[in-house]
């Protein structure tokens, strides 16, 4: 009975992604839903691309494990990101009217520069839509009783899902979202009552969790410790703002205003319901600690749908699973979606553009190729999930190191640096990246993490690239002076 509920829900949002295929007419369409979303959907979609298969399963295997400390990169890292993209990001990339965040690179630095962010962009996002579709390929089994395997689950989940994205991009992933939002927050309230319930209340199992440590959350007073603390914050806080899905909802929205508090918005829900989960992991230590104990070392993961299938009515069973799936299709269609139109507009489309001139791509093909590379890049991270053994957690936690050493500090300074030169953003992208390499191959627990020295090494190439003489120079981009002297002539550079 709950398989079936689970596979009619499963066909409903897949109607609803394909319906909305119809709002589909050109590029700008499938990339932004050609920028007509209003507030309620923005906040949707920001809430429901975030609150994925990471939030729901590999957040509460973490806290169970290490307490408040361990989740410092998600939900505290991931929400300040969402939040501070609406505060100080939006409102300038919103006005340069730009179809992916690569083109900001482009018309800020050049074409070099656009070319090696885009590559980190979608590089990074191997580990996030990887993370979502283990989890899908977790589900099936789970509710299969083992009959589906994992693997087979991961493919069955990501190409339903590749069905409506390839059809319907941004348009379908923004209605889902709505969708989904509401019975991920419905889903997990009405077991979050269930379960405290039967404990007495939410102030019981708040208790037990306090006098078992697992609100600690500063390191203790070590110089090391206290670095790989401030290193996880950032890696999900800065290095998640030069992402693509995240400037899409951006870009999508009707207006500047609903562009900035749809983020803010969108980011404060998703902090507050991620700690839902929790609670609810953290009660199964009350209700079943032999469930806790047989599942904490081999699979923490599956604590918490165990939990519901043993110790919840069927319509709890429903309520949860439901949840779970709108949370993992939300995420995955928009993690689809996004380096696929990354890859297709500062990738591929600069290519053609030198072979064939300005007209080297119509729109038509544009949005024929973007689908195109959906599915390429739909089977090629499915397989990377199949042969990953990285935790659902680790697999986002990491994703997002890439970005942060090679786009951030030129996103920062492009747009509020007006000396940041093309030299010093190439400087930039190098040093970070080949920093963060170096450690990560040559070191052996270092006291500097990897992420943490790329992004400091970023940042001194930033500055020392702009600051010397201009030895290498690039094309002039569109905006020399990114949005803050987007009408100074080309002479004062």
């Amino acid at each position: 009975m709950l398989l079936w509920f689970v596979i009619a829900y499963w066909i409903l949002s897949i109607g609803i992604g394909l319906y909305a295929s119809s709002r589909v007419h050109s590029a700008k369409d499938f990339a932004i839903a050609g920028r007509h979303l209003p507030l309620p959907i923005v906040i949707a979609t920001v809430f429901a691309t975030w609150f994925g298969s990471e939030t729901v399963l590999g957040i509460p295997a973490v806290f169970l494990k290490e307490g408040l400390h361990g989740v410092v990169a998600d939900p505290f890292g991931s929400s300040l990101c969402l939040i501070l993209v609406g505060l100080v990001f939006a409102a300038p990339l919103y006005r340069m009217n730009l179809l992916t965040i690569g083109d900001f690179y482009r018309r800020r630095f050049g074409g070099k520069a656009e070319a090696l962010t885009s590559i980190a962009i979608v590089i990074s996002y191997l580990g996030w839509v990887g993370a979502q579709i283990s989890a899908l390929g977790l589900v099936f089994n789970v509710l299969t009783d083992g009959m589906i395997s994992k693997t087979t689950g991961m493919w069955m989940g990501s190409m339903t899902i590749l069905v409506y994205v390839v059809h319907g991009g941004m348009w379908a992933v923004a209605i889902t979202d709505f969708i989904q939002m509401i019975v991920i927050m419905v889903g997990m309230l009405f077991i979050g009552f269930l379960l405290s319930d039967q404990l007495g209340g939410v102030g019981t199992v708040i208790e037990h969790a306090r006098n078992a440590g697992k609100f600690e959350f500063w390191p203790q007073a070590d110089l090391k410790q206290m670095i790989a603390f401030f290193a996880a914050w950032i890696t999900m806080m800065l290095g998640s703002t030069p992402q693509q899905d995240v400037f899409q909802r951006v870009q999508s929205s009707k207006t500047i205003k609903i562009a900035v508090w749809g983020s803010v918005i969108g980011g404060t829900l998703y902090f507050l319901f991620a700690f839902v989960p929790m609670f609810l992991a953290y009660s199964a230590t009350l209700i079943d600690p032999n469930l806790v104990q047989s599942h904490i070392n081999a699979d923490p993961q599956m604590i918490l749908p165990s939990l519901i299938l043993q110790h919840a009515p069927l319509v709890a069973q429903v309520m949860f699973f439901g949840a779970l799936l709108a949370a993992i299709m939300s995420c995955a269609s928009a993690t689809l979606l996004a380096p696929s139109v990354t890859f297709t507009e500062n990738i591929l489309k600069p290519m053609l553009i030198r072979r064939r001139g300005e007209h080297g791509m119509s729109d038509k093909q544009l949005l024929a190729t973007m689908r195109g590379v959906t599915f390429i890049f739909t089977i090629l991270v499915t397989l990377y999930a199949v042969n990953s053994k990285a935790s659902i957690f680790k697999m986002v936690e990491n994703a997002y190191q890439v970005t942060l050493v090679m786009a951030f500090i030129p996103l920062v300074c492009g747009l509020f640096w007006k000396r940041a030169t093309n030299q010093g953003a190439l400087f930039a992208i190098y040093a970070g990246l080949l920093t963060w390499l170096s450690v990560l191959i040559f070191a052996d627990d270092p006291l500097i993490p990897a992420q943490l020295a790329g992004l400091i090494a970023s940042a001194l190439g930033m500055l020392i690239g702009s600051l010397i003489p201009q030895w290498i120079r690039d094309e002039l981009p569109e905006h020399p002076r990114g949005y803050l002297h987007e009408h100074a002539s080309h002479s004062n550079r």
